[in-house]
């Protein structure tokens, strides 16, 4: 009886150290992790608010395209394009492979 209290004796001298060591190391590594994943989380927000803007950019364009008189130029250049697409079905074939010769 005597030995396994001198053995539980050596395990707590011994464990309670190694097991307040291993607990910081544990503490450590959560804490680089929460880290690393606000630094990654930080830099997709970045990303996303890029994006966002970019992208209301281009809406007030776009806005601005459907609000002024270039709507117009806009609908006579579809109106252009959909008159060339009736000539290509209809038969008038335009030769763009060819180059001229100066």
């Amino acid at each position: 009886m005597g030995e396994l209290i001198g053995l539980a004796a050596v395990v707590l001298i011994f464990g309670i150290p190694l097991l307040a060591i291993w607990t910081s190391h544990q503490q450590k590594i959560a804490k680089m992790q929460v880290e690393s994943t606000a630094e990654n989380t930080a830099e997709k927000a970045a990303q996303y608010a890029t994006q966002i803007q970019r992208l209301e950019d281009r809406m007030q364009v776009l806005e601005r395209i459907v609000t002024d008189k270039g709507y117009d130029v806009a609908t006579q250049i579809e109106a252009l394009r959909d008159a060339r697409s009736h000539d290509e079905a209809a038969g008038t074939a335009l030769d763009f492979d060819r180059k001229e010769r100066a």
